[in-house]
């Protein structure tokens, strides 16, 4: 087999033989005896190992990439190893069938969610141009021009290789393929320190600016200069004898600027070494989703503006200084005559705050304490905390779906983070409503859950008799407003349920509704999820959401309650488009309504392409619905744990959402714009023509 520099020792020994498990692009799952040869560092700057083989069901060499538990135990470690998965998958998709593939490596399958997670490559064509002194001027051309290209092809991907060097750039003699794909990042992100003097540029080794492909083009044009001297240049400016150097001051003298704003772009660079082969890369950039699925999207936005809005009933609010209770739906008001708090056994005992006469000591304990409800006195007894009944209205948001859509997990990240002040860049601070029942929570389910612990599935009702708040929170806006936040989490079973346990959904303000992707989506990437867990595909949806939707009350066309859906667990989709583009989105500094839209309907086109309309009922029934991708541990867990602990992502999306509907988050242009989206000027005015008004466009269905 060719043996790379990148992989030390001698080659596979056939006395250590294996069994290897991996997923395959296409997302079907293989088995395959494999012999493995000794193993080395790729680079010493970095963690990954790497080793040659040979798969003996098909005699075929390759190279594993990996790393090893200690290393792997690490996040910033698997971050780097999924980043070269992921870039290496996006390119696989993107130029297998062309011309263009043998630039980059050749993936064959990878394992990430595992104690040691590796890639499989097909064995490096060539050796890195380290070892090459001084190489000939024709060559120099060739290799310039396809170094080129693929910074070209990477461009179109909208990706940046940070980390291009002679140990990255390898070389046949007739070719050049480009590793090194753990250095790529997504162009107009925030550049971070990177990489080595000369070869990363000045800015891109200081962590200033924004990524972008010109940062690429100076570290190519140090490859090409130290392949044309046999010495590497300078770290922050060009070299002073570029002018002895034909090639390189024809084609290159720009790409050495210390700014990458003075730099050409890699196109550029192409086409002076090749002319017009930079308007022949005829790669299409990667699309967000199915054009027929946008259209169904903006067809049901569409249908959602023009609605007559919902009757609000006959319905009373509640009368000053009382609320709704979360549990009997019945009002209620502060009476300190009712109060409670617990004693070292947990167990209630009557509490009279005048007892106390000390303010800040009596303001501290009622902090703490609960009011019994006397509401329904034929509903099971239960208890409000005190804050819960003095800042006016509640909001109470409910999870929705069956008990393996991990709905507990999301909800435990998402108190996790909003206790982090996740929510502070939104104008929101939040404070505990009971703060030993807050801290009973992250005992018993932040904690465990951070540090790799699988939480056990949610409780049932039965057994009480009614669904309680999971957890409770105060949340100050930016104008000083607070508004008390309760989370209810039941389980699957008992949201399939239609008896009195669920009346508490009929005074829900908010839902999320979470869907299980290995339940959803009929993707060959899922199989291997659904063997582990016992699940087939639902090609009818969420027997929860439906039970859900059904109870609520409806006034008009549509449900009046706001709501989010959440495709959940989406770091088993983490390298397919377009969950792979959100889950490495930033968070933003504000709400963007129109990137929120941009997400609601690729989840929307994916789910429907895959899943099929009945998986989309929450949002075809509910009014003000967004959609969102989230994945609340990072990574699957092995042997009842996560391996490196748990790694929330974009837990908080969908709550920013539904708090924005409610108003405690500003948002630019209005809820509407968030929900709905704002009216384009071709449905609001009617077309005319020499005779008159025509029919308004956008009213019938598609």
């Amino acid at each position: 087999m060719t043996r790379s520099s990148t992989s030390p020792g001698t080659g596979p020994d056939p006395a250590r033989g294996n069994t290897l498990a991996f997923t395959v692009p296409s997302g079907r799952r293989r088995v395959a005896p494999a012999r493995l040869g000794p193993e080395g560092r790729r680079d010493p700057l970095l963690p990954q190992r790497i080793r040659n083989g040979i798969l003996d069901d098909e005699g075929l060499p390759f190279v594993q990439v990996r790393l090893s538990a200690a290393d792997a135990a690490n996040p910033a470690s698997r971050a780097l190893l999924d980043t070269e998965a992921g870039t290496a998958l996006r390119l696989h998709r993107a130029l297998a069938d062309t011309e263009y593939a043998s630039l980059f490596p050749t993936i064959l399958g990878y394992e990430l969610d595992t104690a040691e997670p590796f890639l499989l490559y097909a064995a490096p064509r060539g050796v890195p141009t380290a070892r090459t002194h001084v190489m000939s001027a024709t060559d120099q051309r060739v290799l310039a021009r396809e170094l080129l290209l693929a910074l070209c092809l990477l461009d179109g991907q909208g990706l940046v290789l940070r980390g291009v060097s002679p140990a990255t750039v390898l070389w046949d003699g007739a070719s050049v393929q480009l590793w090194g794909l753990e250095s790529a990042a997504p162009a107009g992100r925030p550049r971070t320190p990177w990489g080595r003097a000369p070869y990363s540029s000045p800015e891109q080794r200081r962590g200033h600016g924004l990524v972008e492909a010109r940062d690429s083009v100076w570290s190519a044009a140090q490859v090409l200069y130290q392949l044309v001297t046999g010495r590497p240049g300078p770290d922050d400016r060009a070299p002073g004898d570029l002018a002895e150097h034909r090639v390189l001051a024809e084609t290159l003298r720009g790409a050495f600027a210390p700014l990458a704003a003075d730099r050409p772009a890699p196109a550029r660079l192409l086409d002076l070494l090749a002319p017009g082969a930079a308007g022949r890369v005829a790669v299409p950039a990667p699309v967000e989703g199915p054009n027929p699925q946008r259209e169904a999207f903006e067809h049901a936005l569409r249908l959602k503006r023009e609605a007559p809005p919902a009757d609000p009933g006959p319905a009373a609010e509640p009368g000053a200084g009382e609320v709704l209770c979360p549990y009997c739906l019945e009002t209620i008001r502060l009476d300190l005559g009712a109060l409670f708090v617990t004693d070292s056994r947990m167990q209630y005992q009557a509490f009279d705050p005048a007892e106390i006469t000390n303010p800040l000591r009596r303001q501290d304990v009622m902090r703490g304490a609960v009011q019994k409800c006397a509401g329904d006195p034929d509903f099971p007894d239960h208890f409000i905390p005190v804050p819960y009944l003095t800042y006016g209205r509640p909001l109470t948001v409910a999870m929705v779906g069956q008990s393996s859509a991990g709905k507990s997990h999301l909800l435990t990240q998402m108190i996790a983070e909003i206790t982090d002040g996740g929510l502070e860049p939104y104008g929101l601070t939040a404070q505990s409503v009971n703060p030993e029942q807050h801290a009973r929570f992250v005992r018993e389910r932040v904690q465990p859950l951070r540090n790799g612990q699988v939480l056990g599935h949610t409780g049932s009702v039965a057994g009480r008799g009614y669904a309680r708040f999971a957890e409770s929170l105060l949340l100050t806006d930016a104008r000083g407003r607070v508004r008390p936040v309760a989370f209810f989490d039941l389980g699957g079973e008992d949201l399939v349920r239609t008896d009195s346990t669920l009346r508490f959904l009929l005074g829900v303000d908010a839902l999320v509704f979470v869907v299980d992707p290995a339940l959803a989506l009929p993707l060959p990437h899922l199989d291997h999820a659904r063997e582990r867990w016992g699940l087939e595909v639902n090609r009818d949806g969420d027997l929860a959401f439906g039970t859900v939707l059904d109870r609520l009350p409806k006034n008009g066309p549509y449900l009046d309650v706001a709501a989010a859906m959440v495709l959940g667990k989406a770091d088993l989709l983490r390298f397919e488009a377009p969950v792979d583009r959100w889950l490495a989105e930033p968070r933003r500094a504000a709400l963007d309504p129109e990137r929120m839209r941009e997400e609601s309907r690729d989840v929307y086109g994916l789910l429907r392409q895959h899943a099929g309309q009945a998986w989309l009922r929450p949002f075809d029934t509910v009014r003000r619905c967004t959609l969102h991708v989230a994945s609340a541990t990072g990574g699957q867990e092995e042997h009842g744990r996560y391996p490196t602990g748990s790694k929330p992502r974009r837990v908080l999306e969908p709550l920013v959402s539904l708090l924005a509907m409610h108003g405690l988050i500003d948002v630019p242009g209005g809820v509407e714009a968030l929900t709905v989206g704002a009216e384009p000027a071709w449905e609001s005015v009617p077309p005319t023509d020499a005779h008159g008004p025509a029919e308004t466009v956008g009213g019938g269905a598609e």
